[in-house]
């Protein structure tokens, strides 16, 4: 549940939590291009650019000051990124054709490494960007307003479900239930007696949340106004261009020859 941990907001005062939403949201788009864009084949895999897109959001992660969110994100997202290379190296090696053992290996750890990035990416944009002004900012891109209050009220209440199923499974193992034990089928048994109070707190509070925006008159007139409103400053002009040079930069690399694989560049 730690990987959910990295949609929660955390109220900062920094440089990056201080940007507009929507210029983070294209950066967080650029990356995801670029990401998309590299990884190679089995036979020439691109490692190389996906390093260098995980550390270059490092600088984000300790201007904003969330180093402790980040990283607890980025170890709840290690099963998901040990199967996805169990996946790509078993798969691979049973059909793929490939040169070496050593590239398979490569290509396997660059999958992965695609999906921390993104990982990595979106994590910075939610612990960094208020639920408020991403449905501001959603607003004043004209989007209609029920659909900024879906996605912003959905953003809300995925860590606050994943934190109540953390508090469900503590208190069923206070109570003997034993997750870890058995088969696989007899683990995914163990999980009903987590699901089903889940179920019924997630019900319950969305019927307290309908009867709050009717006691509120939600929806009761389309013309509405904002206490605030987003405008760009100086320093979001700048991670705009420099969201464009990646972006420009990128697609340069990409139409050049293949990079080398590090086995090839270490001689391995």
């Amino acid at each position: 549940m730690s990987v959910f941990e990295g949609l929660r907001f955390r109220r900062v005062s920094s440089p990056i939590h201080r940007l507009d939403p929507r210029v983070k949201f294209f950066y967080v788009c650029v990356l995801f291009v670029i990401t998309i864009m590299f990884g190679g084949t089995i036979n020439n895999p691109e490692l190389l650019p996906l390093i260098v897109l995980f550390f270059i959001q490092i600088p984000f992660v300790l201007a904003a000051g969330v180093k402790r969110e980040w990283a607890r994100s980025m170890r709840g997202a290690a099963f998901l990124v040990a199967f996805i290379f169990a996946f790509n190296f078993i798969f691979r090696y049973i059909y793929g054709n490939y040169e070496s053992f050593a590239l398979l290996l490569e290509y396997s750890f660059a999958m992965a490494l695609r999906f921390l990035v993104l990982v990595e990416s979106f994590s910075i944009f939610f612990l960094t960007t208020s639920p408020d002004h991403l449905g501001l900012a959603l607003e004043q891109t004209h989007v209609p307003y029920e659909f900024c209050f879906a996605f912003t009220t959905a953003v809300r209440f995925v860590p606050v479900l994943a934190e109540e199923a953390q508090t469900i499974m503590d208190a069923q193992k206070a109570r003997g239930l034993e997750l870890e034990r058995g088969n696989f089928i007899k683990r995914i048994k163990n999980y009903i007696p987590l699901l089903i109070p889940l179920i019924v707190n997630a019900i319950r509070r969305s019927l307290e949340l309908a009867e709050a925006m009717e006691s509120r008159a939600w929806g009761a007139t389309e013309k509405r106004t904002n206490l605030y409103v987003l405008t760009l400053k100086n320093s979001d002009y700048i991670l705009v261009v420099l969201s464009v040079l990646m972006l420009i930069l990128a697609v340069y690399v990409r139409l050049l020859p293949p990079i080398p694989p590090l086995t090839v560049l270490l001689h391995i």
